[in-house]
């Protein structure tokens, strides 16, 4: 799982915003997921909630 390997030693010299999403660490790689997944559900849920235009009627 995500706790077997311990981190590289470059991941030391990680700060700020880049602890949490990189690609260096196991915890950064899964984060970078999550919120690429959650991404994903979040426009389609905007696309498929959203209410249809329909084109007003010519009389």
């Amino acid at each position: 799982m995500a706790g077997d390997h311990p981190d590289p030693p470059e991941a030391a010299n990680i700060k700020g915003f880049a602890k949490y999403y990189n690609s260096v660490t196991e915890k950064g790689r899964a984060s970078a997921a999550r919120i690429t997944l959650g991404g994903m559900a979040l426009l389609f849920l905007y696309f498929k909630l959203k209410p249809s235009s329909k084109p007003a009627a010519a009389q």
